[in-house]
């Protein structure tokens, strides 16, 4: 069996947030979701009935603590905690591959860090409903 084709290594990539780009200050920029699924087994040996529910989707944030007027850090804080801003987040210059677009809710991010280090921040920020995923125009 041959290898698969279209397998790339995450690492340029577009994220922008109210159309401003920030990929050159995180490392981690990934959409995750939550998906319950219920599951109910009766007294036969095929009695199983499961249901999927709907996926709760987040955007998780690892990145550097910029606090200057380009910052992402510094533009979450100036949004406010639960504002809503747009998000797109795909692979940089990959036509044909998906792109996903959503909003997400603010939560702030931390400031400050430890003396000798890069301040940095983690974040999971909730996603509104679900994102849209198109393929990237040429």
């Amino acid at each position: 069996m041959a290898a698969p084709t279209g397998a790339h290594v995450y690492r340029d990539a577009v994220l922008t947030i109210d159309e401003v780009e920030y990929a050159n200050q995180v490392r981690v920029a990934r959409l995750v979701n939550e998906t319950p699924t219920q599951t109910y087994r009766t007294l036969v040996p095929d009695g199983v009935v499961q249901d999927v529910d709907s996926p709760v989707w987040s955007l998780e944030l690892t990145g550097l603590q910029i606090n200057t007027s380009t910052g992402l850090a510094r533009a979450l804080r100036a949004a406010g905690n639960g504002a809503i801003v747009d998000v797109v987040l795909a692979p940089h210059d990959a036509t044909g591959e998906d792109q996903a677009a959503f909003q997400v809710v603010v939560k702030l991010p931390p400031f400050g860090g430890e003396q000798g280090a890069y301040g940095t921040m983690e974040l999971v920020l909730p996603v509104v409903g679900q994102p849209t995923f198109t393929p990237i125009a040429a």
